[in-house]
């Protein structure tokens, strides 16, 4: 007579079979939103629709690699009138000296320098924003990260959407660069084969829980209705609370088909850890739910544990089978979820990698980088402070409800 296998065992095989069709579903919606075709015809109808006149938003702290090469990308946009407001809290700032550079560069361009000191609550940038803010001269606004670098047609794209009153905030994805050794390259993974993935999979599903600091575009009168940026003050979280507020009040949060550019910079495995543990932990903070969830992204170390638990099936090598029969059904599932998983998992990053020459070149560095996310969401789940630029800041998102709507719940990409 053939002895059933422990319940507990059966979850464990279902648990793979999740995690393996994760990994397929996100394999198959990597194409599916950001391709070449969308963003020509996205920045088509932005060309045969009336232009709003924008004034980009820009806060920065210190002489990032590339920060030159990124700021310029801003000046080569096709938008036939914008305005490039660039902010730092300190005279002595280096980046003001790569903002005069552009003015240079760029004479015939309406860029302006804010030199401002004054802070309005924990979270930095934020209060960068608030200063900022107070000398855009136009009604449609764009937040962007200081390390972005788009392409000509990012401002006709993301600014077009809102000409809909209901939409609040136009957000984008991002991919990753590596600037510098092996660890940026681990870094740059994390984005292309991980962050970016959920948030396609997330997308296709059809959530719009989320708000990127990579681009944040709204209109004056939807900023005021939120409360200004002065409602941000003291959280972590400021891009997806941005975006989270908005909705709050009715508005709808689009994710624009262009993808834009950051670089991974952190050239030491501690400085990475920190950046990456921080990311995460802001999930927990907005999300726990979300965050819970997370352990089916991670997909290689599932298949060594499906792998594993075939073995031991196989050879009847495990005490915990002692006396008991293996199922066919049991093999049969734990080899399409291995199998399966390793497929997937290839053709993810296949599809995340700019050529053949950097599949074959990172394809070693998967199993790593999956392992070390699983990592770096164990640790996550415990402390309750981040360092953020060499500040421990801590992520209860102190004022989370200062819109005066429920507290925010979508994940955060922890920018």
């Amino acid at each position: 007579m053939t002895v059933q296998l422990p319940l507990v065992w059966w979850l464990a095989i279902a648990l793979c079979c999740v995690v393996t069709l994760y990994a397929v579903f996100a394999a198959l919606t990597m194409p599916r939103h950001g391709s070449a075709s969308q963003v020509r015809a996205a920045a088509r109808r932005a060309r045969a629709s009336k232009p709003l006149p924008v004034s980009v938003l820009k806060p920065l702290c210190g002489a990032e690699p590339r920060l030159y090469e990124n700021l310029a990308t801003f000046c080569e946009q096709n938008h036939p009138r914008f305005q490039l407001l660039f902010g730092v809290s300190s005279p002595t700032d280096p980046a003001i000296a790569v903002v005069r550079q552009l003015q240079a560069a760029y004479p015939g361009h309406d860029i302006e320098l804010v030199i401002d000191a004054r802070v309005y609550g924990s979270n930095l940038k934020v209060s960068n924003l608030i200063n900022l803010a107070a000398r855009a001269r136009y009604d449609a606004l764009i937040v962007a990260d200081s390390d972005i670098a788009v392409e000509p047609d990012y401002l006709d794209i993301v600014t077009a959407p809102l000409a809909d009153s209901s939409v609040g905030v136009v957000t984008c994805l991002y991919y990753a660069r590596s600037v510098g050794g092996f660890w940026p390259r681990v870094g740059a993974l994390f984005i292309n084969e991980w962050f970016a993935p959920s948030v396609r999979v997330a997308h296709s599903t059809g959530s719009r829980a989320f708000g990127f600091g990579a681009t944040l575009a709204l209109s004056r009168a939807t900023l005021e209705r939120i409360g200004g940026f002065a409602s941000l003050k003291d959280c972590l979280a400021d891009d997806y609370l941005l975006a989270r507020f908005a909705r709050d009040h009715g508005l709808a949060t689009v994710l624009a088909p262009v993808v834009v550019a950051t670089d991974v910079i952190e050239p030491t495995f501690g400085a990475l850890w920190l950046r990456e543990t921080r990311w995460m932990r802001t999930i927990r903070s907005v999300n726990p739910a979300g965050f819970a969830s997370l352990f089916i992204t991670f997909t290689s170390p599932w298949i060594v544990f499906g792998a594993v638990l075939a073995f031991a099936l196989a050879s009847g090598a495990s005490p915990a089978l002692a006396g008991t029969g293996t199922t066919s059904a049991a093999m049969a599932a734990l080899g399409l979820s291995t199998i399966g998983g390793i497929i997937a998992r290839s053709v993810l990053h296949a599809r995340s990698s700019a050529s053949w020459r950097t599949f074959w070149r990172d394809l070693p560095l998967v199993p790593l980088r999956d392992t070390l996310l699983m990592l770096q969401w164990l640790a996550a789940g415990f402390g309750s402070h981040v360092v953020w630029r060499g500040v421990r800041v801590p992520v209860a998102n102190a004022g989370v409800a200062a819109s005066g709507q429920r507290p925010a719940v979508e994940v955060s990409d922890g920018r």
